[in-house]
C-alpha cells in the first residue's frame, strides 16, 4: 500500500518537475526571405562577387571577402558566426552533412511561408497572390491562449502577409507593406514611424524596406511586450531577384545587425532576458548552378529547396552547427515553435502538421530524492 501511495504521489510530482524545467516564456521569429544556405554557412561566394552580377568589385570585396569559409561568413553575418554559434543550434549546413528543406513542391515565398506557420506543405497554396488562407496557423492557435490573448504581432515587408495569416479569421494584430499601425495607446515613436515610412524610399511598389519594418518592430516590442512576435524581411530575394549580388549581400549583413540588436535588446529586459527564444530562418532557397539560377527559385529552378533554420533560446543546447546526417522540414516549425512554449498546436489543428524538431530544446531531465 506504501509503495502504490509513493507511486500515486511520484506522477502527481513529476508534471509539476517538467513544467518547471521548462523555460521559454516568448518567441520571436525572424525570416529572411530567399537567403541562401550557401551564403549563411560559406560566405560570400567566390564565383558571383567576381561575375557580372557584382559591381564595385573591389569595395565589396573589401568589405565581405577572405580566405575561408569560416572567415567569409563571420564578416558577412557576424551575430550568427559568434552570439549563434556560440549560443544556439544552426541547421542546413550541407556541407556538414546536415539538410533543411521546404516539404512543399513550390519553392517559393506564400507557399514556403504557409508551410513554416501551418505546418502544412498545402498544395492549394500555390501563388502568391493574396489569396486569403484557409489553414490555421500557430500564430492564431497561440493568440487564442491564456495568457497570449493580444499578446502575438507581425510585421512584415511584403504586404501579403494579412491573407497567408488571414487577418479576416485569426484576428492576428499584423502590419505589412506601408500600413500605418494604428492603436491610440501608440507611443510617440510609433506615431512617427507611421509618417516617415512613407517618405522613405519605395523601391517595390506596396513592399516596405526592411528598415522600417524593424523599427515598428523593434518600437512595439518595447511598448507593448508581446509573447510572440514575428519579423519577416524581404529585400535579400528582391535584390537577387534584380541580379545585384552586392545588394544581395548587404542587405543580410544589414539584417543580420538588426537581429543582433534585437537580441541585445531581449537580454536586456526583465520582460525577455533568459525566458526568450530566437527562431531565424527563410522561406525558400534558390537555385545554384548554372550561375545565373542564383537569381530565382521555384519548383523548376534546382536545389532551391534547400534552406536553413537557427535557433537560440534558454531550453535549447548550446551545440553550434548541427553535423548529424538528419534532414530536418519547415513544416515541422509550427509545432516546434508551440511546443517551445508549452502547447501542442499538431493537437488542435484540422489539418496535418509536422513533428516538432526535438532537438532545439533540451531533454527534460526528473531527478527524485530517496
Amino acid at each position: 500500500m506504501k509503495k502504490f501511495s509513493l507511486l500515486l504521489l511520484t506522477l502527481a510530482i513529476i508534471p509539476g518537475l517538467f513544467a518547471q524545467s521548462h523555460k521559454t516564456q516568448n518567441v520571436i521569429i525572424v525570416t529572411l526571405d530567399g537567403f541562401r544556405w550557401q551564403e549563411l554557412y560559406r560566405g560570400a561566394d567566390s564565383t558571383l562577387i567576381n561575375s557580372k552580377y557584382t559591381e564595385s568589385k573591389p569595395e565589396i570585396r573589401k568589405e565581405f571577402w577572405a580566405a575561408t569559409a569560416e572567415e567569409r561568413r563571420k564578416l558577412l553575418m557576424p551575430f550568427f558566426w559568434s552570439t549563434l554559434e556560440n549560443g544556439g543550434q544552426l541547421y542546413g549546413d550541407r556541407d556538414m552533412g546536415n539538410k533543411d528543406e521546404v516539404a512543399n513542391k513550390f519553392h517559393f515565398s506564400y507557399p514556403g511561408y504557409n508551410e513554416i506557420f501551418t505546418g502544412f506543405p498545402d498544395a492549394r497554396m500555390n501563388t502568391n497572390n493574396p489569396v486569403q488562407n484557409p489553414n490555421i496557423n500557430v500564430l492564431e492557435y497561440l493568440n487564442k491562449q491564456k495568457g497570449f490573448e493580444n499578446k502575438v504581432a507581425v510585421f512584415a515587408s511584403w504586404e501579403v502577409f494579412p491573407a497567408i495569416l488571414n487577418v479576416q479569421r485569426s484576428g492576428l494584430k499584423v502590419n505589412a507593406g506601408y500600413t500605418n499601425f494604428e492603436d491610440s495607446k501608440a507611443d510617440a515613436q510609433l506615431k512617427y514611424l507611421n509618417v516617415i515610412q512613407h517618405q522613405a524610399p519605395h523601391y517595390l511598389d506596396e513592399t516596405r524596406i526592411d528598415f522600417m519594418t524593424y523599427e515598428f518592430g523593434k518600437e512595439y516590442l518595447k511598448q507593448y511586450k508581446p509573447r510572440v512576435m514575428y519579423l519577416s524581411f524581404d529585400e535579400t530575394d528582391d535584390m537577387a531577384h534584380a541580379g545585384n549580388y552586392k545588394m544581395y549581400l548587404t542587405q543580410a549583413h544589414m539584417e543580420d545587425s538588426f537581429i543582433q540588436e534585437l537580441w541585445q535588446y531581449i537580454q536586456t529586459d526583465p520582460t525577455y532576458k533568459d525566458k526568450t527564444t530566437l527562431i531565424i530562418t527563410c522561406d525558400h532557397g534558390r537555385g545554384d548552378i548554372p550561375l545565373d539560377n542564383w537569381r530565382s527559385h521555384g519548383s523548376w529552378i534546382p536545389n532551391s529547396e534547400q534552406t536553413w533554420f537557427a535557433v537560440i533560446g534558454p531550453d535549447t543546447p548550446p551545440d553550434g552547427i548541427i553535423k548529424s546526417t538528419t534532414i530536418t522540414y519547415h513544416k515541422q516549425l509550427a509545432q516546434s515553435i508551440a511546443k517551445l512554449l508549452g502547447f501542442d498546436f499538431k493537437a488542435n489543428t484540422d489539418h496535418e502538421v509536422g513533428d516538432a524538431i526535438e532537438g532545439i530544446m533540451a531533454k527534460e531531465r526528473v531527478s527524485l530524492g530517496k
